[in-house]
């Protein structure tokens, strides 16, 4: 699309372009084509192939009723509930009931639907990871161990069900295995590894759009711009048991906890026949549930990149720092993705600092200085901007693969853009990077064309008409290709591997064969050069 603007004008529009991007708000990790692709290849590699499609429907084309998912999967209704039973039960999709308000004055209409969580699926691939970082912070105990791993495989279980696995493990020791098994969950939920399972069917009614009060025209104006809150973002958040139970054992009252479990969803609360219908559909006997919460375990994920980011940049003292605020910070986070830590006094920050034996070595002086190289404001309080380093270590990493893909040149240009944050002109990116001026067009249509840049055309009709090509760098889009090719990258490999091991049995199968052939042989020359030596053994063989 050609724009036509005077000359004067184009400042004024790079401006307004600048205004616009940077006030967005960050988006929320979509469903790429890939995306959808590796996720039904890790459901055929786990549950097979009638699980993974009725997974891919539900990824395709969103919730869907019961009737509408036999519809389009094409199987029987017994496939499509066993195949829904196993998808719950693993925590790769929700059931919830969604409320639409009936035409012409009748009562509103309510239908349960289903929705697979994306994340869950793709998180099947990080178990490893969960359990070595359990493993870490609870001391290489093995009865926890074991518990968290069951969990991972069997998706959701009852207390009951874990004593019952323990009992045929046989490594409590002297101690009797309820007993191993209640200390273990305890010290699961401590660490928020576990948590309760969400409501099994919350009601979703719906979304009332509030009229935002009137803004005052100018760059605040941009704000109109920011992402609404997904379903499955809603649904999460009211299927979630509050933070006080979600992480109680809740063994003494089950009647008051199952009121105030869902109590508020949705903004109003449950009817008594509702939890009927919960308890039963959540377990046979009405036990709690348990599973293990996958939002701690990219919580620390999540903090240990930005240490490894900051260690990149900084010497130990600051990657000290840092560790040690975010340990004292990590159990304030309601989200997983705060942006901004919450505050903390600086004798607080040297207290949790002193408690490892590299920073009993810090002053108090030093640890000041830290927090400057953090960026964090000098005042009684700090606050540490994680955004701001994850987006940094999302740069530093998207331009290590411009430098590899396209070479000096394009990383010269693309880090300048990205530095820059706004539309520049060609030449003025070919003289800031010291690119020469016949090349830079070349690798910035290169770069342009695999979606890595945002290019927009200005037609300049003063002093003469002219065509302007204005470059920048769009980070979200940019980021959401980027993890687009990531998933291509795991999906490939996936299939590398399994192509790997399926051909290295039929290698050992043809060995087999080969060396049973040559055994027989020789069995069979031995027989004949000695018939009476041993008259049954080629009958055995």
């Amino acid at each position: 699309m050609v724009t036509q603007v005077p000359t004067t004008a184009v400042t004024a529009f790079i401006t307004w372009q600048f205004l616009r991007t940077t006030i967005l708000k960050k988006k929320i990790m979509v469903m790429t084509q890939y995306g959808i692709k590796y996720a039904v290849h890790i459901m055929t590699a786990h549950f097979g192939n009638l699980v993974a499609k009725v997974c891919e429907t539900l990824l395709r084309k969103g919730p869907l009723t019961l009737r509408l998912l036999i519809r389009f999967t094409e199987l029987t209704p017994s496939q499509v509930n066993n195949s829904l039973l196993i998808l719950i039960q693993h925590n790769c999709v929700q059931a919830f009931t969604d409320v639409t308000e009936g035409e012409f004055g009748d009562a509103p209409k309510d239908d349960t639907q289903y929705l697979a969580l994306f994340s869950n699926i793709l998180h099947r691939m990080r178990f490893s990871k969960f359990l070595a970082i359990a493993s870490q912070k609870l001391g290489q105990d093995k009865n926890c161990q074991e518990l968290l791993e069951g969990l991972l495989q069997n998706g959701r279980l009852s207390m009951e069900q874990m004593v019952e696995r323990a009992e045929s493990s046989g490594r409590a020791g002297n101690r009797p295995i309820p007993d191993v098994v209640h200390d273990s969950l305890f010290k699961l939920l401590n660490a928020h590894f576990v948590e309760r399972c969400p409501a099994p069917e919350p009601t979703l009614s719906p979304k009332v759009e509030e009229q935002p009060p009137p803004r005052k025209r100018g760059a605040k104006a941009a704000k109109i711009f920011e992402v609404p809150e997904t379903l499955e973002q809603r649904l999460i958040e009211a299927a979630r048991p509050v933070e006080v139970l979600r992480f109680s054992m809740g063994d003494t009252n089950p009647e008051a906890e199952k009121s105030e479990h869902y109590s508020q969803i949705s903004g109003q609360k449950r009817k008594h026949d509702e939890l009927e219908i919960a308890q039963d559909s959540g377990h046979a006997d009405g036990a709690i549930l348990w599973r293990a919460n996958y939002d701690e375990f990219i919580r620390c994920l999540r903090h240990k990149a930005c240490v490894e980011h900051v260690r990149s940049q900084f010497d130990d003292g600051v990657v000290n720092v840092l560790s040690a605020f975010l340990e004292a910070t990590r159990s304030s986070e309601k989200i997983v993705k705060t942006e901004i830590t919450v505050p903390l006094s600086l004798d607080n920050i040297y207290e949790e600092v002193m408690k490892n034996e590299v920073g009993r070595s810090m002053t108090l002086d030093r640890v000041e200085a830290s927090l400057a190289a953090l960026g964090c404001p000098g005042m009684d309080d700090y606050k540490i901007n994680l955004r701001r380093i994850v987006e940094q270590a999302q740069t530093d990493e998207v331009e290590s693969i411009v430098l590899k893909r396209y070479g000096r040149d394009a990383y010269r240009m693309f880090r300048f853009l990205s530095k820059t944050g706004g539309l520049v002109e060609t030449e003025k990116i070919s003289d800031s990077s010291f690119v020469d001026k016949n090349e830079a067009p070349k690798i910035l249509y290169r770069l342009w064309k695999d979606e890595y840049l945002y290019m927009e055309k200005v037609a300049i009709t003063v002093p003469r008409h002219s065509l302007c090509l204005l470059w920048r760098v769009d980070r979200y889009n940019l980021w959401e290709h980027v993890l687009d090719e990531m998933y291509h990258a795991s999906l490939n490999l996936q299939l590398r591997l399994a192509h790997e091991i399926e051909e290295n049995k039929e290698v050992n199968m043809q060995k087999i064969h080969l060396f049973r052939k040559m055994f027989v042989s020789r069995v069979g020359i031995r027989q004949v050069r000695h018939p009476k030596s041993n008259p049954l053994f080629g009958t055995s063989v």
